[in-house]
């Protein structure tokens, strides 16, 4: 085995989930009644509440080397051994190397974190934030109801580009992308590409309904 000197590295149990990525301070409930994980869970219950959460592609049949951690911050255990949990996104991590597969998969991992901003990083945020609520008012101008976006949207513009990161749906490639992505700036200038092209999308949408009503 390789030597890693790292302080941040440490073994850490791996779930990998179809089309699944969680992010830094995001829920995520689980439904474990797969046996290798029932064995895996109730063993991180005795210990630290902590693993890791990987990403499967269905398509490329590959799971992804990098994560996020998640713990346990409710759990309930059902009368056939079966497990109901929710879990919060932690730090991300990068899979260095698999140190077993059975009963369930073990990595060594290390932390990763964004990089110091070399700018100021709230002009971004905002955009990013305006871009949402156009988002949010076209899609229920669309559905005709009434969307609101929710209260706890983060302020702190690297917990936002988390957060809305986790809120895009049906793609997980991308969302796997902006996962890895290691600095904030990169990944608010994404999200400002994906909103304002869903944007566009949306109003184009919204206009052909207004003519043809």
């Amino acid at each position: 085995m390789a030597s890693y000197s790292s302080i941040a590295v440490r073994e850490l149990p791996l779930f990998s989930l179809p089309e699944v990525v969680l992010f830094p301070g995001r829920p995520l409930p689980l439904h474990i009644f797969e046996f290798r994980y029932r064995i895996m869970m109730n063993t991180i219950l005795n210990t630290d509440r902590r693993f890791g959460v990987l990403m499967f592609d269905p398509n490329q049949g590959q799971v992804a080397s990098v994560g996020c951690c998640a713990e346990i911050v409710q759990y309930q255990r059902l009368p056939d051994d079966r497990i109901k949990m929710l879990t919060l996104g932690q730090q991300r991590f990068r899979v260095l190397e698999a140190v077993r597969e059975k009963p369930y998969l073990v990595g060594l991992v290390e932390w990763i974190e964004d990089e110091p901003p070399q700018q100021d990083l709230r002009p971004l945020a905002t955009e990013v934030e305006r871009l949402l609520r156009d988002v949010v008012h076209l899609s229920g101008k669309l559905m005709e109801q009434n969307i609101e976006l929710p209260d706890d949207i983060p302020d702190l513009p690297t917990e936002l580009s988390y957060w809305v990161a986790s809120n895009l749906y049906g793609v997980a490639t991308e969302q796997q992308t902006l996962l890895e992505m290691q600095n904030t700036v990169a990944r608010l200038e994404r999200e400002v590409e994906i909103l304002t092209s869903t944007r566009n999308h949306l109003a184009a949408r919204t206009a052909l309904k207004d003519a043809l009503e």
